[in-house]
C-alpha cells in the first residue's frame, strides 16, 4: 500500500519482495513503481538462504542508488537493515506490525530474536510502531533509543468499508445467511499467530448454547486443515464456514454481527479497525496494540488470549444484547475518527 501511495513528486519509488504471495498481481499492477518480487525472498527461515539474500540485497540497493530503505515484516526488517548498511544508503526506516519475538516462543529463540532486532536498531534512523505498546516492548528490550520511535496507528480507507443500506441483506443472501441468524465473523490468516484453532472452539461453545449463531472465518493458510479437521471432530460444519482468500472483505464484513479475533499477538490488527469501520462490533484478545482500540466495554470487548470460554461468552453476550452492540459500534466509530486525525495513543477518556 505505502508503494503505491508515495508521492511520485518526490521519490522514484520501487518495491523488493518474495515471489508467490497472494498480493503478487496487485503489485505488479503498480505501473509507476519499478517492482521485483524474487523467489530468493521466502519467508521461512533458512539460515542458508536468508544469508545469501543480504549480499543479493546489497546490490538491489546498490545498483537502484537508493537513498532510503524502508523494511516491513520481522524477518525482511531484519535482512533489509543489514543489506542497507552494508550497501551504505543514507536513510533506513523499519515498520513494526509486532515484534519478530512473542511469548510463545522457547526462551533461546525468543533471545536470538531480540539481539538481531538490537543489532538491526543500531542501523535505523527511525522505528515506526503501529501501537504504544510496540514501542514500550521495543524499549523494555533495549531495542533503539527512545527518539528513534515514532507510534503511526496502522491506517485503513475507512469509506472502503462503509456500504450504503441494503448491502447487508444482498450479502446474506448470497451466503446463505438465514434471517434470524446471528453471525460472527473472522478475518486473518490460518497461522498459530491467530490462534484459529481458538475461535473454533469458541465457536462450538456459542452454538451449543445457542444455535442461532453463524460463523465465517475469512482467509487461509498452513493451519486450514487442522482447522477442518477440529469442525469436524466438534460437529459444527453446518455453522462455521471457511471462506478463504476474498477480494470483497468490506462487503463480508456488512453481513456480520459480531467480528471475533483471537490472536495470541499483534501489532495492531487492521482487521478490527476495518470491523469498527463497517460498523461491526468487536470482541478480540487482549494482545500488544488491540487494547489500545478495543477498549473493554466501551468500544468492543476484550478477552484473554488462549481462552476460548471467555470469547465465546463474550460473542454471546455481543451477539444477543443489541442496545449493548449499538453502543460497541457507536464509541468504537468516535475512536476510529479520531485515530484518522492523529498517531498519538487516543485519549480514552472521551469514549
Amino acid at each position: 500500500h505505502c508503494v503505491a501511495t508515495h508521492d511520485r513528486a518526490l521519490f522514484d519509488v520501487g518495491l523488493l519482495a518474495g515471489a508467490g504471495g497472494m498480493l503478487d498481481g496487485r503489485a505488479r499492477a503498480i505501473e509507476d513503481a519499478r517492482v521485483d518480487l524474487v523467489p530468493w525472498l521466502a519467508h521461512p527461515i533458512s539460515p542458508v538462504a536468508d544469508l545469501r539474500a543480504i549480499p543479493r540485497l546489497r546490490r538491489w540497493f546498490r545498483s537502484r542508488g537508493t537513498h532510503v530503505v524502508h523494511t516491513h515484516s520481522s524477518k525482511a526488517g531484519i535482512l533489509g537493515r543489514i543489506a542497507a548498511r552494508l550497501a551504505r544508503v543514507p536513510v533506513i526506516v523499519h515498520t513494526v506490525h509486532g515484534w519478530s519475538f512473542n511469548d510463545t516462543q522457547p526462551f533461546a529463540l525468543r533471545s536470538t530474536y531480540v539481539l538481531l532486532e538490537r543489532i538491526a536498531a543500531r542501523w535505523t534512523d527511525r522505528l515506526f510502531v503501529v501501537s504504544s505498546l510496540n514501542r514500550d516492548k521495543g524499549l523494555a528490550h533495549g531495542i533503539g533509543a527512545v527518539d528513534r520511535y515514532r507510534t503511526v496507528h496502522s491506517g485503513i480507507r475507512a469509506d472502503e468499508f462503509r456500504r450504503p443500506r441494503g448491502v447487508r441483506g444482498t450479502v446474506r443472501t448470497a451466503l446463505g445467511v438465514a434471517p434470524g441468524d446471528i453471525v460472527v465473523g473472522s478475518v486473518g490468516n490460518l497461522k498459530p499467530q491467530k490462534a484459529p484453532l481458538d475461535l473454533i472452539e469458541a465457536a462450538a461453545a456459542v452454538v451449543e448454547q445457542d444455535p442461532r449463531f453463524r460463523f465465517l472465518v475469512v482467509g487461509d493458510g498452513p493451519l486450514r486443515s487442522q482447522v477442518e479437521e477440529r469442525i469436524r471432530a466438534r460437529g459444527i460444519g453446518d455453522r462455521v464456514r471457511l471462506l478463504g482468500w476474498r477480494d470483497d472483505v468490506g462487503d463480508l464484513l456488512q453481513s456480520m454481527d459480531v467480528f471475533l479475533l483471537t490472536s495470541r499477538f499483534e501489532g495492531l490488527p487492521r482487521s478490527v479497525l476495518q470491523a469498527m469501520a463497517a460498523g461491526v462490533p468487536v470482541v478480540a484478545t487482549a494482545v500488544d496494540g488491540t487494547p489500545e482500540v478495543v477498549l473493554d466495554g466501551r468500544t468492543g470487548l476484550l478477552v484473554p488470549p488462549g481462552d476460548p470460554a471467555a470469547a465465546a461468552a463474550a460473542v454471546l453476550r455481543v451477539g444477543t444484547d443489541v442496545p449493548f452492540a449499538e453502543g460497541l459500534r457507536d464509541a468504537a466509530s468516535r475512536l476510529l475518527t479520531c485515530l484518522l486525525y492523529t498517531s498519538d495513543a487516543a485519549d480514552d477518556t472521551q469514549f
